[in-house]
């Protein structure tokens, strides 16, 4: 029988096993434990991620089935690549990190808030230091119009949220982060928790266990140095193959 498993504090490496997961809530596997870059660290390498409420402890997740965005196989449709090529965005790699994820932390119409709380913006800019956590800044000239930032660990990325304050351009950083993460040969981008908005762009859903096996590769692979930059001359347009 599957059991919450409770999280040693003075050990950032005591997660158990992701087998061991409830079904329902789909994929909570711990509780407990701290924010601190080493565990969040160990965390990510195993396929885990922290996901809960300010007031709660730290609940850590590893849901089956996983969605997961394959870099090649980014859906761009013909509105996208046109809003790309014309609205005048500037689009830069960990220039503005903590603007970035503070912006991501704000109320959106209809929500009352994020879990992104001052810890978790505290514990994330740790990472960025780190050169772990890496953000996607769209720029309208001097302004943020849009961005997302997540963790990079070898050849995964591992997405934890975005905003736009205009429209599509948080859809525009993450042309240009897939774009740019193809070209280096990443393997994939974890993407949690299945939507219709992820799987208009191209994600899919894939087993804990398939998605475990990729990501034991993928992170055994040395990753981009940090801090990241857009290769010189880099464009994520055109593409061939992109849909109608």
């Amino acid at each position: 029988m599957r059991r919450l498993h409770w999280l040693n504090e003075q050990d950032p490496d005591s997660f158990p096993d992701v087998r061991q997961a409830l079904e329902e809530p789909n994929g909570l596997l711990a509780v407990g434990g701290d924010l601190s870059a080493e565990r969040l660290e160990q965390a990510y390498l195993r396929g885990i991620f922290p996901w809960y409420s300010e007031g709660q402890p730290v609940l850590w997740w590893s849901p089956d089935p996983r969605m997961v965005l394959f870099p090649e196989r980014l859906r761009v449709t013909r509105s996208l690549r046109k809003r790309a090529q014309n609205a005048g965005f500037r689009v830069t790699f960990d220039q503005a990190f903590e603007h970035t994820i503070t912006a991501c932390a704000a109320p959106r119409p209809g929500q009352p808030g994020t879990w992104i709380s001052d810890d978790v913006i505290a514990a994330y800019t740790q990472l960025h230091r780190k050169g772990v956590a890496h953000s996607v800044e769209v720029w309208d000239g001097d302004e943020l119009a849009g961005g997302l930032y997540g963790v990079g660990l070898g050849k995964a990325f591992f997405g934890e949220s975005m905003f736009s304050r205009q429209r599509d351009a948080s859809k525009i950083a993450l042309l240009w982060l897939t774009r740019q993460l193809s070209a280096w040969d990443y393997a994939l981008i974890d993407c949690q928790v299945s939507s219709t908005h992820l799987f208009s762009l191209g994600a899919e859903e894939v087993s804990r266990d398939e998605f475990i096996a990729r990501l034991k590769v993928a992170v055994a692979e040395p990753g981009q140095p940090s801090p990241w930059q857009f290769d010189p001359g880099f464009s994520p347009l055109p593409q061939p193959t992109e849909e109608a």
